[in-house]
């Protein structure tokens, strides 16, 4: 996320972090340097002028002085402030025994595919959701959602053909006996625009004064920089909405746009879009967005990440099979399915302290795709037993992956050495294990 930003604000800190008496002069000159990244990096020039006065009176204290780490003081407080411009704490949703979302935007912010995304998480935190096409202006609008809802396995509430008035297709839904059980949360994904005009608006106040709705999304790209703030401004003093979906975060790579949107509208960032699959969507904290973009990591994150993708069974059988040295290509496969879910290898990196600041850091895709062709196109008996892959076997799976032997042979030995050293370090292990007895 934010990686010209990220890069810039790095190589300022590394700069600070040298010095090892911090003078006003030192400050003025980095804070210089941190406004016009700010301003190239798309942030609202008001915004970016209060944010760096507000560092520079805490950055001149007599804390920063005399301290032992000036350079470090000044990255804590630079951080302590950004995760205050993004609005200190993550803003969870209000979700009550029967909720309703009204999900709002232009048309291209990715409102319909967010209303899908918001749908799946809400149902992985044990609710029951369901999503309403009121998109009565684009037929295609009403097709998505519905093909979104099936992949997602969440009912999908459409209008009839040639419906036009949206309010009855909102009362439909509220009409419908619900179920027993979890907490139902009813999303309202409505009608959008190529810009904002009246006629939507008043589509959307008489829409919102008839669903009394608990929460109204805005979902913005964030791509679009300035006019995204712009456009959050506008519909926030139509519609007073409660808070905000940021769209393609990953593919920004100036990103100043969620860096203003908190300061600007006064409304919080409730969650991010972070990729274009259906479970690349999460919960906005301003802590660990600030962490990232000062290359400290989010651990905390990268655990919740793991967490969901891989079951606690699959992880101890793992670890065994490494344990024991058994660790065979079927294993491999598995590993390899575990870490796909968790998102592109990249970001997950990127979450790690320090890795942002690795030069050249890049996971070739199309290398990792090669790797799992070749191992699925070996049989299972080739992926339990490597050591019977003889020459002939060999070049019929690098037909079959569209490979070149080489790299055949290139992955089998890199895993024969990866064998050899989780043997290696078994047998270290026991022999610690019998020198502790020996000395007990």
């Amino acid at each position: 996320m934010f990686p010209q930003l990220s890069d810039k604000l790095q190589e300022i800190f590394k700069e600070l972090r040298g010095h090892g008496v911090i003078s006003e002069s030192n400050i003025d000159a980095a804070l210089r340097q941190v406004r016009l990244a700010l301003l190239e990096a798309d942030v609202d020039f008001q915004v970016a002028r209060k944010f760096i006065a507000s560092v520079k009176e805490k950055a001149l204290g007599d804390a920063v002085v005399r301290s032992i780490t000036p350079g470090q003081q000044i990255v804590k407080i630079f951080h302590d402030e950004l995760t205050a411009l993004l609005g200190n704490d993550a803003e969870p949703l209000r979700v009550e025994d029967r909720t309703r979302i009204l999900i709002v935007g232009l048309n291209g912010s990715g409102k319909t595919t967010s209303a899908a995304k918001l749908a799946l998480l809400l149902k992985k935190q044990g609710n029951t959701p369901s999503l309403v096409a009121c998109d009565l202006q684009r037929p295609a609008a009403i097709e998505q959602l519905a093909t979104l809802g099936k992949q997602i396995d969440v009912p999908v509430l459409t209008p009839a053909p040639g419906e036009k008035n949206v309010q009855r297709v909102a009362a439909a839904a509220l009409g419908r006996a619900r179920e027993p059980g979890a907490p139902v949360v009813e999303l309202f994904d409505t009608a959008g625009r190529q810009e904002i005009d009246e006629d939507l608006m008043h589509e959307l106040k008489e829409l919102k004064a008839f669903l009394q709705p608990q929460e109204t999304l805005l979902v913005v790209d964030a791509a679009t920089g300035q006019r995204a703030v712009s456009v959050a401004t506008r519909f926030n003093d139509a519609l007073s909405i409660t808070g905000i979906i940021l769209t393609k975060l990953d593919g920004d790579a100036r990103g100043g746009a969620a860096l203003s949107m908190r300061e600007v509208t006064g409304r919080p960032i409730k969650f991010v879009g972070t990729g274009e699959k259906l479970d690349q969507f999460e919960l906005f904290v301003p802590q660990r967005l600030a962490g990232r973009i000062l290359g400290m990591g989010d651990v905390v994150g990268l655990v919740e990440k793991a967490a969901e993708a891989v079951e606690a069974e699959d992880a101890a059988r793992l670890e065994r099979k490494l344990r024991t040295a058994s660790f065979d290509f079927n294993d491999f496969l598995a590993q390899f399915k575990m870490m796909r879910k968790m998102g592109p290898l990249e970001n997950i990196l990127g979450m790690l302290p320090g890795m942002s600041n690795v030069q050249g850091l890049s996971i070739d895709e199309k290398q990792l795709k090669r790797t799992e062709a070749i191992v699925l196109s070996m049989t299972n008996e080739e992926r339990a037993r490597p050591g019977i892959l003889n020459a002939r076997r060999r070049q019929r799976i690098a037909r079959g992956s569209g490979c070149t032997v080489t790299e055949v042979n290139d992955l089998l030995r890199r895993f024969d050495h990866m064998r050899k050293m989780m043997k290696s370090a078994g047998k270290m292990k026991k022999m610690m294990a019998q020198l502790a007895r020996i000395k007990s």
